[in-house]
């Protein structure tokens, strides 16, 4: 990791290619989004990083990142688990010049690199908001699922207010496996859903489920760790494979924006059918992960 530390700041040099502008127009894709904020090119974004609550302001500068901290100076570790955060936040260790050279001769892909050279996989970090915001949203649309989850975030949330602005952190498992289906019923969170998360929590609050135990697994091992909980099922496990643990060979074939994104990259008159999605995953074996991040980012031109 290439970064230097200005105690108030810290600027942290990305490797060739990287699009911050790219990764903003992702992270800006619903106005609905509580996590963080996106204004005048700058994310800002409340975080825990060893033990300390930070509030964070990353731009673009001169080619690499300034990260400011906003309410306070943290602590050396801190600032290094920053450094940490933001590094992995933005896949920085993937060599995307490797994807690059691989999918330049592809019919899909070349077009889609081109457009979007310098985007990453953007992380989320946090396994149980990962897990989370993949149930809440099986089955909805993406704009109700980001309803949702700004109301489990503001209901139980911890916050920072600064200069006017409130920024949230996402609820920890903790407490919401304290809580009874009926609590998140009022959030119009179904039943079901509501029944999946609470015992997700649980599970993760007696140490069953955590990712530095799925962290030791292979990549199939920690799949089928997964799918053993109710309400991750094989989108939902290829999912949080992928964004929360980078992982290149998964690919949510069942998705329903990646079909979109794919019927409209290859001029279909319909969505392609499972045995066509299984064929480009085959296809595109060792970078599946990439290929369906660039085909959902696809999805929002129409929007910018």
């Amino acid at each position: 990791m290439n970064w230097t530390d200005g105690q108030s700041f810290i600027t942290i040099h990305p490797p060739d290619p990287f699009s911050f502008d790219e990764c903003l127009i992702f992270l800006g894709r619903n106005d609905r989004e509580i996590l963080h904020t996106i204004s005048d090119g700058c994310l800002m974004k409340l975080v825990r990083l060893n033990g300390e609550l930070i509030l964070i302001k990353v731009q673009s500068v001169n080619d690499s990142l300034k990260v400011e901290f906003l309410n306070g100076i943290p602590s050396e570790a801190a600032r290094e688990k920053a450094v940490e955060y933001i590094w992995e936040w933005f896949d920085l260790d993937t060599d995307l010049s490797h994807f690059y050279k691989w999918g330049s001769d592809d019919p899909v892909l070349s077009e889609l690199i081109r457009r979007y050279t310098g985007l990453r996989m953007i992380a989320i970090h946090d396994l149980f908001e990962a897990l989370v915001w993949a149930v809440l949203g099986q089955q909805i649309n993406l704009t109700f699922a980001y309803t949702l989850k700004k109301r489990l975030v503001e209901a139980y949330g911890e916050k920072l207010t600064i200069h006017g602005e409130t920024y949230w952190l996402f609820p920890p498992f903790e407490e919401i496996a304290l809580l009874g289906e009926a609590d998140l019923r009022k959030l119009q969170i179904t039943g079901r859903k509501a029944a999946y998360i609470i015992g997700i929590a649980a599970a993760m609050k007696d140490g069953r489920l955590t990712k530095e135990s799925l962290r030791k697994l292979d990549e199939q091992q920690a799949r089928k760790a997964l799918l053993q909980y109710k309400g991750i099922g094989a989108w939902t496990a290829d999912y949080v494979m992928m964004k929360c643990f980078h992982v290149k060979t998964s690919f949510p074939i069942a998705d329903v924006g990646l079909q979109n994104a794919l019927k409209a990259a290859m001029g279909y008159e319909r969505k392609p059918k499972l045995e066509e999605m299984e064929s480009f995953s085959h296809k595109w074996e060792g970078w599946q992960g990439y290929a369906a991040f660039y085909l959902w980012r696809s999805l929002y031109d129409e929007a910018i």
